[in-house]
């Protein structure tokens, strides 16, 4: 796991930006504190920064070339299955210096071009210079789990792991309308855009290969990989044989991910995900490390108890981080700092700080994430099937929808929560499938966008962005294309990119067996009833390995961790929304929000009744305090 940078020059006019190489290295320390290499050649300039975790010698090194110079890899992720390719190409005459994997998939690279995606299983965004041709190769791995953003404009293209590399380069901070509408309704920027105009993530599944020399227009994407739409192959077996074909997928999964020179774990959180993660992976590896956070002042979302009962089933060394709301308070303004892009999914504090506790003792961590966006295991997915299966259900609630109207907006309590939960129901079983999607992922819609901010933006150019983030889920007849959709929207741009920005702040490694391209594939040829009916979401992943976990993990009500974030902006932050990033003055002065909608915000938050409006708040604050770093100036 590692962070990579590089510059291309198309023409003399680029050619002065290779000299910030160095820029770009230094803002990518945590990802890769354990070594930093430059490679330069006429008009390309590469960086690498190194964690070490296969072949832990100076020999594996980046960036690394051929025998004979030339082709140059640097390379940002791990190829799990390199081993069988390295006996593979020993057997046809080629010879190694090193045991790593980067090695591995430079050769073949050398053979095969941009065909040799095909063979690796892993996860990573690379890029490849072959200076006999002067050609450039940069891609990334088929989920989206490690990211590449690059910025282009007629005279070169800058690429990094993160964005603050990009920035520090000196790319034109032009921000993207669009992509602030998009922000404010989701608390994320989806990509391919970027909170930039003309800075891109590359998508997953893609890769570039181009010639400088012919310039800007050669540069386009190609891809490589697409999840099988749903429909497109179907498993022909019994549930029984798909479920032996589960076990044997993920089995494989798990083992290929416990390959390291380094101390490896996994996070256990006490729900299903993990834990069948960590039962898998104990077969393999005896007293495995693993990890839990618990919630002193929250035991409503304290998970540790469940967590400890897989944790002696399968004899793990396990550790519990007992964190009070100070700790995570004490943490926020850490994440905030990292952040190079608005993201205001509030859980990344949780993450953030498991990571650093967790990297204390490991450098490589197994997790549970990608399992409910391919098996139904989140609220909207249980929605979406009473929508297609209940309809008297669904035209009830629709009829008692405007008595629960007064009372949806809150959370403060398990009853105001589910009367929250019926009216957003209601709301969304009147629309159209795509429709629906967005509004259940967005925390408000484009009414309310409008009143809050203060600029013009092309509405033709928002709903043709929205109609092509939404194209995945085609028609949205099958709940399978709900979760296809999941897979393009919310993994790659919420829930992968919390994991990575939050575990490489921390130079910790984690790796999601779930995410399996094999595995992927195959959960997108099984059949909407073998992933939920009425009394089971993941069906076919709790029946499964059902035997294999304490009973109690199946009997318990699912609650996910929520940050007190209220309590924040009432106490220990109140100063800094009311007199700084929320104030009259800073919001007159930048000159992209209604003054008066964000005092009537502000209003709502400190009042009796604030309803939802924590998210929103957060969304705000977040983006403010990304705003005075990167653009106040």
């Amino acid at each position: 796991m590692c962070g990579i940078a590089g510059i291309v020059s198309f023409n003399e006019s680029g050619a002065p930006w290779l000299e910030k190489i160095n820029l770009a290295s230094s803002c990518l320390a945590l990802r890769g504190p354990d070594a930093e290499g430059f490679y330069r050649s006429g008009n390309i300039a590469f960086a690498h920064r190194r964690l070490s975790v296969i072949d832990t010698s100076d020999a594996a090194n980046q960036p690394m070339s051929d025998s004979e110079g030339r082709f140059t890899i640097v390379f940002n992720g791990e190829f799990f299955n390199y081993k069988e390719h390295r006996e593979r190409l020993i057997h046809s005459g080629e010879k190694f210096e090193t045991h790593s994997d980067t090695e591995v998939l430079l050769r073949l690279y050398m053979k095969e071009g941009p065909d040799c995606l095909r063979h690796v299983n892993g996860f990573f965004a690379l890029a490849i210079h072959d200076k006999k041709d002067d050609s450039v190769f940069v891609a990334r791995d088929r989920m989206g789990i490690k990211p590449l953003v690059y910025y282009i404009d007629d005279d070169k293209l800058v690429f990094a792991s993160e964005l603050k590399a990009l920035m520090a380069v000196g790319i034109p901070r032009n921000l993207d309308r669009i992509s602030l509408l998009n922000y404010f309704q989701l608390n994320y920027i989806p990509g391919p855009a970027s909170v930039f105009e003309n800075v891109s993530k590359l998508k997953p599944g893609h890769y570039l290969h181009f010639h400088p020399a012919k310039g800007r227009k050669n540069c386009t994407e190609t891809c490589y990989y697409q999840i099988p739409k749903p429909g497109s192959q179907i498993f022909s077996g019994s549930y029984e044989d798909a479920q032996s074909k589960l076990q044997q997928l993920l089995a494989q999964s798990v083992e290929r991910r416990l390959v390291a020179d380094v101390p490896l774990g996994a996070f256990l959180s006490g729900g299903i995900d993990s834990s069948v993660i960590v039962a898998i992976a104990s077969q393999y590896t005896p007293h495995l490390n693993t990890f839990s956070i618990g919630y002193k002042d929250e035991p409503m979302y304290d998970e540790t108890v469940y967590a400890k009962m897989v944790a002696d089933k399968y004899k793990t060394n396990h550790t519990v981080f007992e964190l009070s709301n100070d700790d995570l308070y004490g943490n926020l303004f850490n994440v905030l700092d990292y952040l190079d892009e608005p993201f205001a999914d509030s859980s990344a504090l949780a993450v953030n700080i498991l990571s650093q506790h967790t990297r204390k003792h490991v450098t490589v961590a197994l997790s549970g994430d990608g399992a409910d966006e391919m098996f139904a295991g989140y609220n909207k997915h249980r929605a979406e099937w009473m929508v297609r299966n209940k309809p008297l259900f669904t035209q009830s609630v629709k009829i008692a929808s405007p008595l629960l109207s007064p009372f949806s907006g809150a959370r403060n309590s398990p009853l105001a929560n589910k009367i929250r939960q019926l009216h957003r129901y209601a709301t969304g079983s009147r629309l159209s499938p795509s429709d629906r999607y967005w509004r259940w992922c967005a925390f408000i819609g484009e009414t309310e966008i409008d009143k809050m901010l203060d600029f013009t933006y092309s509405n033709s150019d928002y709903f043709r962005r929205k109609k092509q983030l939404l194209q995945p889920i085609g028609t949205g007849e099958k709940l399978n294309d709900v979760l296809y959709m999941d897979m393009h929207f919310v993994l790659p741009n919420d829930m992968l990119v919390k994991v990575d920005m939050m575990s490489m702040a921390n130079s910790l490694e984690v790796r999601v067996p779930f995410l399996d391209y094999e595995l992927v594939n195959f959960a997108f040829t099984l059949p909407d009833s073998f992933k939920m009916d009425a009394s089971n979401s993941k069906k076919i992943l709790r029946e499964t390995y059902r035997s294999q976990l304490p009973e109690a993990l199946f009997t318990r009500p699912k609650h996910g961790f929520e940050v007190p974030l209220l309590k924040w902006f009432r106490t220990g932050l109140k100063s800094m929304i009311t007199d700084d990033l929320l104030s009259d003055e800073f919001i007159d002065r930048q000159g992209l929000f209604n003054t008066e909608e964000i005092r009537n915000l502000k209003s709502r938050l400190f009042s009796a009744n604030p309803g939802e409006i924590e998210a929103r708040i957060w969304g705000l604050i977040v983006f403010q305090y990304w705003w005075k770093k990167y653009m106040d100036s």
